[in-house]
């Protein structure tokens, strides 16, 4: 009860600025909502607050341990072969089955196939997975692995506007950025934790990370390489965010979505999990009752979460985003900075990578810098993401001095700081920016074009956004480390010289 009142608070402070600034904005000429959306919107953000509590409760008590179960066990059985099967299994169900794809593959279903995307999606997880896995069995650079990979991107990214197909740029990265979602990034990371651990070696802290950095370039190079393969019309429609007439009604269908999703996801990763357990590791029964009571809270907490930002968030956002549009430019452009700063607060799995960050770096990078860098981070991705709606411009003018400096800073930085900070920016696109802040740059999108022709070109590609300069603000606190650490010793070598040469030749 001590541990879930923690998490309760944890939540109520994640999710209380982003409630603040939608209903103290209510008040303003600016954005006009009825009393009905205002109380939905209220109603969901306690749930919210629930079921972010719920679920950081249930990663800690049963998806963390799981990974770091498998990943240890798998490694210490010596069995490769098995470990590499283990883990494109379970890169490819958990993303068949992860909420944020199902959230964005049902925004494009008059695009791609859901199936197709969704399918296309795993297998380029699963992939990546083992590509992951191998890196740390190998101990092969982080660095260099992700410098080849999105070189072969871009240059796979000009095959795909040749084609014709470039309006799906913007989803391709989106889809990189959805994948790692609150069932993936737990399990996933301590997968990576306690493969890494149990090979040993000194940079095994730092061979522990950026499995989610690689698994989030799977499902880009498989969406582009699948938007080459499209031929005719991309017809985009754009789906339905009012709130419903009957909101009971609408709670109850969303509720039973949600609950279909979130069994198929909980319920693969479990299966694989205790069919591992029962052949390899074989957990004494009181580990295993901890595990079901840590899923349990997870589950629910899911199911909570989901149903409350699909019900009361995905409409806010997007009649925030076209009244805010209509209203002026620049207060486009500074509220989605605010929101940014913000809402990265209320992802249920930044928590999960922020704990993990501080203890396997033994508090040298506390939760606290992490938190900061990251909403400063998708506070600056938003707002450049409302500025490219207002001038209409690829996002690939972002994108590519985006993360060319990213993967420049690598070579000056700590290799810790640039596996956490690759990790970080699967992690910042969340769920709530799936259904708050993609809906809301949809609503301004819809306000400034209102044929709804700009909007799976500069609408999409916010996700991409939020992922990708996270790496470069983390990246710049590992480099701020580097010229902290220098300066001191700069200085202490001052002191040592100008001591008195009496007292220096004394100790000596």
């Amino acid at each position: 009860m001590k541990q879930f009142l923690a998490k309760i608070k944890e939540s109520l402070v994640s999710v209380l600025p982003v409630t603040l600034i939608v209903i103290l904005l209510n008040l303003t000429p600016l954005v006009n909502f009825s009393v009905k959306e205002i109380v939905v919107f209220s109603v969901s953000a306690l749930l919210l607050i629930l079921g972010i509590g719920l679920f950081n409760l249930g990663a800690d008590m049963a998806m963390t341990p799981m990974g770091k179960y498998v990943g240890s066990g798998l490694t210490k059985s010596k069995k490769v072969f098995i470990l590499i099967i283990a883990c494109f299994l379970m890169g490819l169900l958990i993303t068949i089955a992860e909420p944020d794809l199902t959230v964005l593959a049902g925004q494009v279903k008059d695009v791609i196939n859901p199936t197709v995307l969704t399918m296309s999606v795993g297998i380029g997880v699963g992939i990546f997975l083992v590509i992951a896995t191998l890196k740390i069995i190998f101990k092969i650079q982080l660095s260099s692995i992700l410098m080849f990979f999105y070189l072969a991107l871009f240059a796979l990214t000009s095959i795909l506007i040749i084609s014709g197909n470039g309006e799906l740029l913007a989803l391709a990265f989106d889809s990189g950025g959805v994948t790692t979602g609150p069932i993936t990034v737990p399990f996933i990371m301590a997968l990576g934790v306690g493969i890494a651990t149990t090979i040993g070696g000194r940079h095994a802290s730092e061979n522990s990370f950026g499995l989610i950095a690689l698994c989030s370039i799977g499902p880009i190079l498989a969406v582009t390489l699948l938007g080459v393969s499209i031929e005719g019309d991309l017809n985009y429609k754009v789906p339905s965010y009012e709130i419903a007439d009957n909101v009971l009604l609408s709670v109850g269908t969303t509720l039973w979505s949600v609950t279909k999703e979130v069994t198929l996801a909980l319920g693969l990763v479990v299966a694989v999990f205790f069919v591992i357990n029962f052949i390899f590791l074989k957990l004494p029964k009181k580990r295993i009752k901890q595990i079901l009571v840590g899923i349990i809270f997870t589950y629910l907490g899911l199911i909570i979460f989901l149903t409350a930002v699909n019900v009361g968030f995905m409409p806010i956002g997007y009649k925030m985003g076209i009244e805010l549009a209509n209203s002026s430019d620049i207060l486009l452009v500074v509220m989605g900075f605010i929101l940014g700063l913000v809402v990265v607060l209320a992802e249920p799995a930044v928590h999960v990578l922020n704990k993990q960050v501080e203890e396997i770096t033994d508090g040298n990078v506390s939760k606290k810098s992490m938190l900061i860098a990251l909403s400063v981070g998708v506070g600056i991705s938003i707002c450049l993401s409302m500025i490219r709606i207002i001038f209409d411009f690829s996002i690939l003018y972002y994108l590519i001095p985006g993360y060319l400096l990213s993967l420049g800073l690598s070579f000056f930085v700590p290799k810790m700081y640039t596996a956490i900070a690759f990790d970080s920016g699967g992690v910042a696109s969340g769920p709530l920016t799936s259904t708050f802040i993609l809906p809301l740059s949809v609503g301004a999108c819809m306000a400034l074009y209102p044929d709804g022709s700009k909007i799976l070109t500069d609408a999409f590609g916010i996700v991409a956004m939020v992922a990708m300069t996270p790496l470069i603000t983390i990246q710049l606190l590992g480099f701020r480390a580097i010229v902290t650490k220098h300066v001191k010793e700069r200085i202490a070598m001052h002191r040592i010289l100008t001591e008195n040469d009496d007292q220096i030749i004394e100790f000596i």
